[in-house]
C-alpha cells in the first residue's frame, strides 16, 4: 500500500470544465485509484508518499509538448513525464512521480467516436498515464495485456465499463503518446 498519495490537478484548459463537470475530482480519483491498486500490486510504492501532476489543456499546448519532447506533430491524447527520481530511492522521502497531460479536443473527439462518456474517457487516460509513470508499457505482448487488464480492473472499481471491448484492442492502445 503507497503512503499519502498528493495529486496535483492543474485546469490549464476551460473546455475541461465546460464539458466534463467535476473533472479534478474525477481525474483526482482516478490518478489515486491507480498508484494505490499499482503499488499494492508491486510493492514498488510500499508506504511511500507519492507525488504527481494531471494536467488538463488543450491539443494545442499538448501539441507543443509532443514536438518539443518526442520530435512528433500534432496532438495526442494523453503524455506522460516521468519526473526521473528513482522508485529505490529511500523510502521516507517522497516519491516525485511525474506528469500526465491529456489534450482536450483529441480526447473529446475519441469519447465521441467510442460513444462513451468524456467522463469515464478521462479517468481512462488518467490511468493509462499513471501506470506508463510506474513503468508500465504497451509496446508488445505480453505486456500490452496486461496493462490493458489492469487498466480495466483499475476502472472497474470506479465504476467505468471496460473501454476496450468493442472499441479497442490491445493493437490499438488508448495512447500514442506516452
Amino acid at each position: 500500500m503507497t503512503g499519502p498519495v498528493a495529486v496535483d490537478v492543474a485546469l490549464s484548459s476551460p473546455l475541461w470544465r465546460r464539458n466534463c463537470p467535476g473533472v479534478r475530482g474525477l481525474a483526482r480519483q482516478a490518478a489515486r485509484l491507480a498508484l494505490r491498486r499499482a503499488g499494492k500490486t508491486s510493492g514498488l510504492l510500499e508506504g511511500r508518499p507519492v507525488e504527481l501532476a494531471v494536467t488538463l489543456a488543450d491539443d494545442a499546448f499538448q501539441a507543443r509538448l509532443n514536438r518539443r519532447y518526442r520530435g512528433r506533430e500534432g496532438a495526442t491524447n494523453v503524455l506522460s513525464f516521468a519526473a526521473g527520481q528513482s522508485l529505490s530511492s529511500p523510502a521516507q522521502s517522497p516519491l516525485l512521480l511525474g506528469d500526465v497531460v491529456l489534450a482536450f479536443e483529441t480526447a473529446l473527439r475519441e469519447a465521441e467516436e467510442q460513444e462513451k462518456p468524456l467522463a469515464d474517457h478521462l479517468r481512462h487516460l488518467v490511468v493509462h498515464g499513471v501506470l506508463h509513470l510506474l513503468g508500465f508499457d504497451h509496446e508488445k505482448e505480453p505486456q500490452a495485456s496486461a496493462m490493458e487488464a489492469f487498466e480495466t480492473s483499475i476502472l472497474g472499481e470506479l465504476g467505468v465499463p471496460d473501454p476496450y471491448r468493442d472499441t479497442m484492442s490491445t493493437k490499438r492502445a488508448p495512447s500514442e503518446g506516452t
